[in-house]
């Protein structure tokens, strides 16, 4: 079953975070010489993402890629790399290789091929740290997305899947089930009470298309962080 960390703010949840993910870094690193991050977008990661940059670990070892990306250029205010680049690709953390999930195309069809490509090459994740939305979909396995049965497969052959639901502006990029659940660490950032009702609904929900956050809960891996809510 999965751990369960509440702490008194965000800002300590984003300091603690960060703190259990780089020694989690530190110790694949350690093991093996190398280590593979994945993280989430949108702007709730930032402070977490900010904190790790200053860990003091061997960087230049280190290969980071999004959970999912929505599929415009990075100097899009609404590029998942951009913020990326404005919190955790600064101070240490700058000497790590960020693995870009976009490439200049009208449809991500036209380049997945080659972006699926440079994920394999540093799969699997040994950390891997997702957000859930209020609506119980990670990275973007969204309820109802046109691709969600296939990205879910226990036998997904594809590292990556273009994904278009309801309610995301463009399409977007996710990484499929097997290569989020392959990873050694999961973490799952919560924060507010309306998310941390959403894990509640999830925990109860018989379905794991109507709920993907599913997909992590049963992992005895999976640690979940939260803040600025209590969780009953």
């Amino acid at each position: 079953m999965h751990t369960i960390v509440e702490y008194p703010s965000s800002q300590h949840q984003a300091e603690g975070l960060a703190d259990e993910v780089a020694a989690q870094l530190a110790q694949s690193l350690a093991d093996k010489g190398r280590a593979t991050l994945a993280v989430p977008g949108g702007t709730t990661p930032g402070a977490f993402l900010t904190a790790l940059s200053k860990a003091e670990i061997d960087w230049a070892h280190v290969s980071v890629l999004l959970t999912d990306e929505r599929f415009v250029a990075e100097q899009d205010a609404r590029s998942n790399m951009r913020l990326l680049r404005e919190t955790l690709a600064r101070n240490a953390a700058s000497a790590a290789t960020f693995v870009s999930l976009y490439a200049p195309a009208e449809f991500p069809e036209s380049v997945l091929g080659d972006i699926a490509q440079a994920v394999e090459a540093v799969l699997p994740i040994d950390v891997g740290v997702l957000g859930m939305g209020a609506d119980m979909h990670i990275a973007s396995l969204f309820p109802q997305g046109d691709r969600l049965s296939e990205a879910l497969a226990s036998d997904c052959a594809s590292v990556l899947l273009p994904m278009r639901a309801k309610g995301a502006i463009e399409p977007r990029l996710t990484l499929t089930a097997p290569v989020l659940g392959a990873a050694k660490h999961l973490h799952l950032l919560i924060r507010g009470a309306e998310k941390v009702e959403a894990i509640s609904r999830a925990t109860a929900e018989h379905s794991i298309e109507n709920a993907p956050v599913k997909l992590l809960l049963e992992r005895p891996n999976l640690t979940i962080h939260i803040a600025d809510g209590e969780l009953t």
